[in-house]
């Protein structure tokens, strides 16, 4: 396209915005959680009451830079059962009827006065041999042309944790951001893990 006939297109209809990802999430992923008329197929719920395992609840809160809340990023989870297992997606519908657990939960972070995400499942069991119990995490938000990828470990599993060799893999300094802690709030078990997007506290996010 010429100079020229760019030029007449801008002075026509105005300059093309500048961002240059959604966020489309509260419309097209998490329709019911923002009231939109439309159903979700995942929500934060990702274990029913009657799924097997200790239920706890998963929350924190995603910081940029300054450290500030972002209040439009959206969250996905995918973990393993309180028996170290997954759900197929396929099969997540008929998982979640008969044992109570879907294996996969997403949320915005926009409809909490604190901006937090918020997942109510199981801890999971551990995947095998030598693996600590842990949860994948994808961070999706404005302006973010690929995915974020990170792990939430549990603090009440130092050996399990010590021996894992993804966490281990990573610098001694910067495990802790990926270590959800630990505590008990109005009869329920509650694992904290904030989110650092940059700066001094930067989560680790892995190269998948």
């Amino acid at each position: 396209m010429s100079h020229d006939l760019m030029s007449a297109q801008r002075d026509n209809f105005g300059q093309t915005p500048s961002q240059t990802v959604g966020p489309y999430f509260a419309y097209g992923l998490t329709a019911e959680q923002y009231r939109y008329d439309f159903d979700q197929p995942f929500d934060a719920v990702v274990a029913y009451p009657h799924a097997q395992g200790e239920h706890i609840r998963l929350e924190g809160v995603v910081y940029d830079g300054d450290g500030a809340p972002i209040t439009d990023a959206m969250i996905e989870i995918h973990q393993a059962d309180a028996s170290g297992h997954y759900v197929q997606a396929s099969a997540a519908p008929r998982a979640a009827a008969q044992s109570g657990f879907r294996g996969f939960g997403r949320t915005g972070t926009g409809t909490d006065a604190q901006a937090r995400f918020q997942f109510d499942t199981v801890k999971p069991g551990a995947e095998g041999p030598g693996q600590a119990p842990h949860i994948h995490v994808i961070v999706m938000m404005r302006g973010m042309l690929v995915h974020a990828f990170t792990r939430v470990y549990f603090s009440d599993e130092a050996a399990a944790n010590a021996a894992d060799p993804v966490l281990q893999a990573v610098p001694p300094e910067r495990r802790d951001t990926l270590v959800a802690q630990r505590s008990e709030a109005g009869g329920r078990v509650v694992y904290r893990f904030d989110i650092h997007m940059q700066g001094p506290k930067e989560t680790v996010f892995f190269d998948l």
